[in-house]
Order: C-alpha cells, then structure tokens, then sequence
C-alpha cells in the first residue's frame, strides 16, 4: 500500500498521532522509566540512560532500565552528583546486549562531570543556538568523550557527522522537548525548539516512511533522517516530529501491510 494524495496522508498522520500519542503508548515503552519522576535532573537522567539502551526487545529495555534505577537507588541525580567508585559495584556487573559495565561506569562518571561541570545535561546539549541537531549531537559527543576511555565504549553514542541515524539520541531529545500536554514527552527543555527536532529514524519508521512516500532514500542513515523529516515538516512545520508515534505505531502495527 503506498499512499501519495498530499491530503489523504496528512489526515491518516494527524489520525494516527491522535491515535498513539496519549498516555497508553507510555507503559511498554521506555520513556515509561523517566516518567516514575517529577523532578527535572531525575527525569534527564533516567532518560538519557534508558534511551542509551533501547535497542532490542522492548521488555528487555524496561527491564534493564528499572535496574538502573535500582542501582541509582531510585534516586538518579542524587546518585549521579554524589556517587564515588565504591558505589558502582552493582554497575560494573551490568549488561545490555553489548553495552556493559565498562560502557555504564564511564558514562555514569561522564554525567557527574557534566552536572559538576557544565551545568547538566540540558546544558551540555544545548551549547549554541546557532548549531543544527546534527551539530549539537556531534559535539554532545566529541565532548563525552574528551577524557581517556575505552575505544568500544564509544560506539553507544551516535555521530551522525559518520551517517549514523542517531536514533536513539534524536528520541532522547524528543522526550525532553516536544511538549504538547498530551502527557507523552516532557517538554522541559527550553534551550532547542520543537521544529528544529529531527525524527528517531528506525526500522519501523523507516518502512513505513517509504510505504507512505515520505522517504525514498533506501539506507536508513543521517540522509535519510534529513529526507523524511523535511517532508514531515511539510505538514507541521512546528512539531514534525510528533509524527513519530503515527509512523512508528503503523509499523509495530502492521497497520500498511
């Protein structure tokens, strides 16, 4: 099924966005971590983390992510300001498919030099105005990763400046972002604007994205994250990204099939 009438389509993504951006879509996914808090640094945290570990099984995701906040004691920033090497004993045994206690322990000491030092994670991303997404993920992880550290650990962040899609790091930003008081994201990052967001491209966004002819690039990659969201920005040129629930919902769904 390939939809192309300009209209037809806008009115199945404004349907399917009402449809999955409410509350339900919460539970089974992993933005459900960061929601068991109220407070700004705990929900950054605990999203940051779980975002870095969503890929795979979404059961494992949630499952693996409510370990991590067993181990930060439920309480991330607090653990993440204050934590010392006696305290990553339980972090040192972790594993998520390839990201393992090596990875966390560094990205654990990382975020503690980034609340200490720069003012958090908000800050971190949000450096310059003048830098596009793909500028700022780019120099989000130039800086992570400016003290000495395992070369393997550097593949859990994304550079979309080698073609990566950064998928999980444009969800990330979603989360913190996108506000629109359906109760899904967050919004409490004022420092990057809702339509300079770019789409979490993945599996599913991306079939469903050619099925409906938002995306003709074959290769799910930076081009390609470019080529869909400035056709989806077509149609919302504010929050094109909210069509993320439309796409990936359809896809999980097998609703095009």
């Amino acid at each position: 099924m390939k939809i192309n009438q300009t209209e037809e389509l806008y009115k199945l993504l404004e349907e399917k966005v009402q449809e999955f951006n409410s509350p339900k879509f919460i539970e089974a996914d992993p933005i459900s971590i960061p929601h068991q808090f109220d407070r700004k640094e705990d929900i950054e945290i605990a999203g940051f983390l779980v975002a870095i570990i969503a890929w795979g099984q979404r059961k494992t995701i949630l499952n693996n992510g409510e370990k991590l906040l067993q181990m930060m004691e439920y309480s991330p920033y607090d653990f993440i300001v204050n934590h010392s090497n006696k305290d990553l004993k339980a972090a040192k045994t972790f594993v998520h498919r390839t990201f393992n206690g090596i990875d966390l322990c560094f990205f654990l000491s990382q975020l503690q030099r980034i609340y200490k030092e720069q003012g958090g994670l908000e800050a971190a991303f949000c450096n310059s105005k003048t830098l596009s997404i793909k500028e700022k993920i780019a120099h989000f992880k130039e800086q992570f990763f400016q003290v000495p550290h395992e070369q393997r650990t550097t593949k859990h962040l994304a550079d979309p400046n080698k073609g990566s899609t950064a998928k999980r790091l444009n969800m990330f930003l979603r989360w913190m972002v996108r506000n629109d008081n359906a109760g899904v994201d967050f919004g409490i990052w004022k420092g990057i604007e809702t339509k300079d967001l770019m789409l979490p491209l993945d599996v599913h966004t991306g079939n469903v994205g050619r099925q409906l002819g938002l995306l003709t690039r074959k290769q799910n990659d930076w081009r390609a994250v470019e080529e869909i969201t400035k056709n989806l920005r077509k149609f919302d040129p504010i929050d094109p990204v909210k069509y993320d629930y439309a796409l990936f919902g359809m896809g999980v769904n097998g609703d095009l099939e």
